[in-house]
């Protein structure tokens, strides 16, 4: 009897150790990696055909402090992903001119907060373009980064080649 309760008691301990799992460290600068882009079609909200495009990537914030509350005033950042637009011009990607009609602007990632010892934040977002004004010979790509509310700024990351009159995954 006292060799079973023994036995049960070590074995109690052996699964409560190979259960604790060491908390993942991070670095505090966030970090990003592109997933796809999938460009289909679809109707804006005056009934009017389109395309649109949806841009997914992996995030990783080793503190947590990735996303932004709705701004109280105009003095606070109000965005947190920065896209820069590029289109192909005889046969090679340049910088969007400012005025370019497909050029986005900034986007807010809302407020994240992971409960509890580990901070960390991982998760893909998906953010989604409308495309009111293309050519069919449009072919453009995005690089991106984000910036956390410690103003860290990621590493930036860049689609493909993405031609808008297709619909396709990129």
């Amino acid at each position: 009897m006292k060799k079973n309760r023994c036995l049960l008691l070590i074995t109690i301990v052996i699964m409560g150790l190979s259960s604790c799992r060491k908390i993942e460290h991070l670095p505090a600068v966030p970090s990003i990696e592109y997933l796809n882009f999938t460009v289909f079609d679809t109707t804006d909200i005056l009934g009017n055909k389109s395309k649109g495009g949806r841009l997914r990537f992996h995030f990783e914030d080793g503190d947590g402090d990735l996303g932004l509350n709705a701004p109280a005033d105009s003095t606070q950042d109000s965005t947190n992903l920065f896209l820069s637009l590029y289109r192909k011009t005889g046969g090679i990607m340049v910088p969007a001119a400012a005025n370019d009609p497909l050029k986005p602007s900034p986007f807010r990632i809302p407020y994240m907060e992971r409960l509890g010892q580990n901070k960390i934040l991982k998760g893909t977002i998906s953010v989604t373009f409308m495309y009111l004004f293309y050519n069919p010979t449009d072919t453009i790509k995005y690089d991106f980064y984000v910036k956390d509310r410690a103003l860290n700024e990621s590493n930036v990351a860049s689609t493909n080649q993405i031609i808008l009159s297709t619909n396709n995954t990129y």
